[in-house]
């Protein structure tokens, strides 16, 4: 299969609380390093054609303004908890600026969420100016946006089944701490791999950051970008020289192209 060329923005790389964390004057926090300021999780990704969000998080409109983002044809989210759909109230700009509904990809556990967070969104009579949107249910087959091919993969975070997705030879899984040996089929292959990595001490729902070593290890993944990352994990630069060549953490900003 031909696959477009693409480029991901991440446009935030912190865990639900984001870095630095409210109240906290911990030494992460109080870092003056840019690489340890995290908005929440989410990435840009973009062809020559279209141009997707995954998650719109609670930092969505400074995320979009961060990174000029003046188009853009779909929504495509995770998994319904607050941190990764709270954003999708800002939406409206782009229905007004487009003059068109925004496409909308999630599975029936995440659009109950949405329709219960944004009940106004999905109402029979509608006050002007609302967000509009275009909702597609997300099944376990690949889709099509615009010239995009995604690739679903089922992951858990805990109990909860959590969407992650393939882009060619780009596999972006956050919010997960278990991949049934089925799904982890469809990452083998990836020529780079975004997983989440918390901290270093267990988590119920979350990989730590050596399990998500392993598994990327075990999967055989060149290139593997460490995610939803919170202050316990430390310092950004301190905390890549302990990562042997290939393993990084990912940060707000940065940018990949393939």
């Amino acid at each position: 299969m031909n696959y477009p060329s693409i480029k991901i923005t991440f446009l935030g790389t912190g865990t639900s609380g984001g870095v630095p964390m409210i109240g906290c004057s911990c030494y992460v926090c109080a870092s003056s390093n840019e690489k340890d300021k995290r908005l929440r999780s989410s990435i840009l990704i973009e062809s020559k054609t279209t141009t997707l969000v995954i998650d719109t998080t609670p930092d969505f409109r400074t995320q979009m303004l961060r990174e000029n983002v003046k188009k853009l044809d779909a929504v495509i989210f995770t998994h319904p908890h607050k941190d990764h759909v709270a954003g999708l109230d800002d939406v409206r700009a782009y229905n007004y600026f487009q003059q068109k509904p925004m496409d909308v990809y999630a599975n029936e556990l995440t659009q109950q969420t949405l329709k219960r967070e944004f009940v106004y969104v999905f109402a029979e009579k509608k006050y002007p100016g609302i967000p509009s949107v275009n909702m597609h249910t997300i099944t376990d087959d690949n889709f099509k946006v615009g010239d995009i091919t995604v690739t679903p993969i089922r992951v858990y975070h805990l109990q909860m089944p959590v969407l992650g997705f393939r882009f060619g030879k780009f596999t972006y899984i956050t919010d997960a701490n278990r991949i049934d040996e089925e799904e982890k089929q469809k990452i083998i292959g990836s020529d780079t791999l975004v997983i989440n990595a918390l901290r270093k001490d267990t988590h119920i729902s979350h990989f730590t950051l050596q399990e998500a070593i392993t598994l990327a290890d075990e999967l055989k993944i060149q290139n593997v970008y460490f995610t939803h990352i919170s202050h316990q994990l430390g310092l950004h630069d301190e905390i890549n020289k302990e990562l042997q060549p290939g393993r990084e953490l990912a940060y707000d900003g940065l940018q990949l192209e393939f």
